[in-house]
């Protein structure tokens, strides 16, 4: 089967036609990705971030804690905390209350509109190798460092 070029597409993406469904889909050369959809133009962001969560959260537990009892306040304060004494993120393993924790607060690449306002506007806001002020969002409270 051969494949087209498209110029439009971002760097690795060809336009190829499925043998079995008889139409066009995109696939990623260097990733082995495919999809339907064409791959987006925009620039991917990337970001790294330990979230500490509270009793207000959207989902008040987590992989360190069943049931989160604590304040708002209090989840600010210990982020605060965190911003004291950690360079890159380092520690989310240790400290971060959402799953990405196991990568070490990495959430990978994402797209714009993938994220929470608040959390997304943060990442906008920095350069890569900057973090954040405490952000709050409906998770919790976060320090994130943009990587992308």
């Amino acid at each position: 089967m051969g494949s087209r070029s498209h110029s439009a597409l971002p760097p690795n993406w060809q336009v190829r036609v499925s043998q079995k469904y008889d139409r066009e889909y995109y696939f990623n050369t260097v990733t082995r990705e495919s999809r339907w959809d064409p791959p987006t133009l925009s620039p991917q962001l990337g970001a790294k971030h330990i979230l500490a969560k509270h009793r207000g959260s959207r989902r008040p537990s987590s992989w360190r804690e069943e049931n989160i009892t604590r304040s708002e306040s209090e989840a600010h304060d210990i982020i605060t905390g965190y911003l004291n004494d950690i360079e890159q993120c380092d520690n989310a393993e240790k400290f971060s209350d959402c799953s990405s924790a196991k990568r070490g607060g990495d959430l990978g690449r994402f797209e714009r509109g993938a994220m929470q306002k608040p959390f997304e506007d943060a990442v906008l806001a920095l350069k890569p190798g900057e973090i954040s002020k405490p952000i709050k969002t409906d998770s919790g409270v976060h320090i994130i460092l943009r990587t992308h």
